[in-house]
């Protein structure tokens, strides 16, 4: 039997009790479907009824609504034969007898061998094409039998979940989501399998990953289109669906070491995902940002480990795979094949460049996607919009990247979005300036929140200078404060002991180093702003109470200059003595023969100095503040774009150093004029622009 117009009347039992709100029909008469893009009503979503459900807090019952329903050259059987063949499948698999059940299951896996293979000469040549649409009225009689599908019918319900059905028409697609959504219905504990089997597929982004034998190809966008109405229409029908699929997200992210296509493929899901979801809008971006930050910190390890040579094998594959994005993604399609033996053979540095360069991608790209997903909300800056954008950033900030030291790029999305405004640098300054300075946090927070703080302020090209001389004054005075009270019991320098008063004076020598220009009130009238050398050996009125903080603290029994990091102490000593602001090289110099070991916490225990064999003496680093300073110059390829005007280069001034390079029997290796305030951060990028 092969009529050219099957009628299908409601005979079908229903999956479950029908909600207040009736839902469209599944499927619609073949003028609707045929020739139209595909939209959420036209699936057979309600929006009005998804939007608006009667009672938030109980799941709605889905039912198949097949009166006037209209299935074109459906296949060779009746839907009754094949609600018939669905039943008995139920029936004898209940008894024990399986054969007909697994042929069910290899036929709702969306199994095609058997279609092609009955084809001769004497049958119908339309038979195979009707037998593949035979799975649609499979789906449907399936559904009437929801409330059979418990845990006998794991195997089954799991081939049904593995059929590729985004790759298929657009009426199998709208049957599908409704499958779904009875089944959901009626088994409650499914809702999981179910959300699993969507989420599954978020990492797909060729067409090969959903294509469909015999089926016409299916763009990437018309795929997540479908991928995303499925989810949409299970997440409205079903609220409780939300916590479960805050789970789910998590746990089907894609690995660290999976490849970029997959990583871009997930994250890109999430963000639409995000727009139709905003009771998960924040735990979406907690969690985007924390595996980002996974991964800025494995790749800025690597690239920490890496000499000079290796370094240059990143950049140069980097290049390549910029120039050559075809074979980028031939390469990764090797990768997902090879065999354990050859990737066993690999070389290590091999390895090592190429994981390298894959972590940079991955965070190029998707920092690039965060840009662009908060950018609309900060059209306007100043308006309410923009504050609680940023208000999230902020949250992601404190509880995610500041405890994590060695993140390098991620932290670039509050440094350019918190430029935006005066009200935004008020509300992040705020931040830091809170976390800094209460007592109950950790010392290791105190002391990233001054870094970045003092990083803000010295790099952010937008941040004004009456914003710079205010936050001079806050952190000065906190800083009084500090030595006030540590002085008391100061019997010389200590990094242990009084990390956050170290941290603080490094913050702000770090500031004075960017923006000495900021803070200076007035200059003689010879002065050429523009020509930096004009500002050496002039007399400069700096603003009130500048030097004064800095003098309190720089001469105090702390004594800093001997802690803090010694390029940012030579560069600060260097611009001070020029600008006539202090001169420091006499205590820079009794520095050099006070041992810090004397001093020691570890010390005070005994009564004597520090004997630690751990450590070597004559190598005071280990006991001196390192030069962390979280807004470097940005060097991510692409998403460098968002935040190219942001920062501030370091400009070296002509004729700071004029005896510098004819001093060849210095002790300590200089910090060149050429080179960056904190060598140990510094990018070849950055120092190449000040030559």
């Amino acid at each position: 039997m092969s009529p050219a117009m099957t009628s299908v009347a409601p005979q079908l039992a229903r999956a479950a009790v029908m909600a207040n709100t009736p839902l469209k029909p599944i499927l619609k008469s073949s003028s609707t479907l045929l020739g139209t893009r595909r939209t959420s009503d036209d699936a057979g979503l309600d929006d009005s009824s998804m939007d608006n459900p009667q009672n938030p807090r109980k799941r709605q019952r889905v039912e198949f609504d097949l009166n006037n329903i209209e299935i074109h050259e459906i296949g060779a059987r009746s839907v009754e034969e094949i609600k018939q063949e669905v039943r008995k499948a139920l029936d004898r698999h209940d008894q024990g007898n399986d054969e007909d059940y697994d042929m069910l299951k290899d036929t709702l896996s969306g199994k095609q061998t058997s279609y092609d293979d009955d084809e001769d000469d004497d049958t119908d040549p339309s038979l195979p094409a009707k037998r593949r649409q035979e799975l649609k009225v499979y789906l449907v009689s399936l559904a009437s039998f929801s409330p059979r599908l418990g845990r006998s019918c794991d195997g089954l319900i799991k081939g049904v979940l593995r059929c590729q059905w985004l790759g298929r028409d657009d009426q199998f697609a709208k049957i599908y989501v409704q499958f779904l959504a009875a089944l959901v219905s009626a088994q409650g504990p499914r809702l999981t399998q179910v959300l699993s089997s969507i989420v599954e597929r978020f990492v797909d982004s060729r067409p090969s990953d959903w294509a469909v034998p015999n089926y016409p190809s299916v763009s990437r966008e018309a795929a997540q289109e479908r991928l995303h109405v499925a989810l949409r229409y299970i997440l409205q029908l079903f609220p409780a669906a939300k916590s479960v699929l805050e789970h789910i997200i998590a746990t089907k992210y894609p690995f660290h070491d999976e490849s970029k296509r997959m990583h871009l493929a997930y994250v890109d899901n999430l963000l639409k995902l995000r727009q139709y979801c905003p009771d998960l809008r924040a735990e979406i971006m907690d969690l985007i940002i924390s595996r980002l930050v996974k991964i800025d910190v494995e790749m800025q390890m690597d690239l920490d480990d890496m000499d000079n040579r290796l370094a240059a094998m990143v950049a140069m594959a980097l290049k390549s795979s910029r120039e050559n994005p075809n074979q980028d993604e031939e390469d990764s399609d090797e990768s997902d094949t090879e065999s354990v033996d050859s990737d066993e053979s690999e070389d290590d540095e091999y390895t090592r460049v190429k994981t390298a360069k894959e972590n940079i991608e991955k965070m190029d790209s998707i920092l690039d996607a965060l840009f662009g997903t908060y950018a609309p909300n900060f059209a306007d800056p100043d308006s309410d919009e923009a504050l609680e954008a940023f208000g999230d950033l902020l949250s992601e900030f404190s509880n995610l990247i500041l405890p994590t030291i060695k993140s390098r790029h991620t932290q670039f999305l509050i440094f350019h979005f918190g430029q935006r405004s005066e009200r935004l640098m008020d509300a992040f300054c705020g931040t830091c300036i809170n976390i800094a300075f209460e007592s109950q946090r950790p010392l290791i927070l105190q002391q990233a929140a001054s870094a970045y703080l003092a990083s803000f302020v010295a790099r952010g090209a937008h941040v004004p200078g009456h914003i710079v001389v205010k936050i001079f004054e806050v952190l000065g005075f906190h800083l009084d404060q500090m030595r006030t009270l540590y002085e008391t019991s100061c019997r010389g320098p200590d990094v242990r002991r009084y990390a956050p008063f170290y941290a603080l004076m490094q913050a702000l020598m770090y500031i004075f180093c960017f923006r000495w220009q900021d803070l200076i009130r007035s200059v003689p009238d010879d002065v050429d702003k523009d020509d930096l050398s004009s500002y050496l050996d002039q007399e400069i009125e700096w603003e009130a109470e500048i030097k004064d903080i800095m003098r309190r603290n720089i001469y105090s029994k702390l004594n800093p200059l001997k802690v803090c990091s010694p390029s940012i102490v030579e560069q600060f000593a260097g611009l001070a003595h020029r600008f006539r602001f202090m001169y420091v090289y006499p205590l820079i110099e009794s520095n050099k023969r006070l041992r810090l070991s004397q001093f020691s916490i570890g010390a005070y225990s005994s009564g004597g100095a520090l004997r630690d064999l751990s450590f070597d003496m004559n190598d005071e680093s280990w006991q001196q503040l390192g030069s962390f300073f979280p807004f470097d110059p940005y060097q991510l390829p692409v998403s460098k774009r968002w935040v190219a005007q942001d920062y501030l280069v370091w400009r070296a001034i002509p004729g700071l150093n004029p005896d510098e390079r004819d001093d060849d029997s210095d002790e300590e290796d200089p910090v060149g004029e050429d080179e960056e305030v904190h060598e140990d951060t510094a990018t070849d990028d950055e120092a190449a622009e000040d030559e």
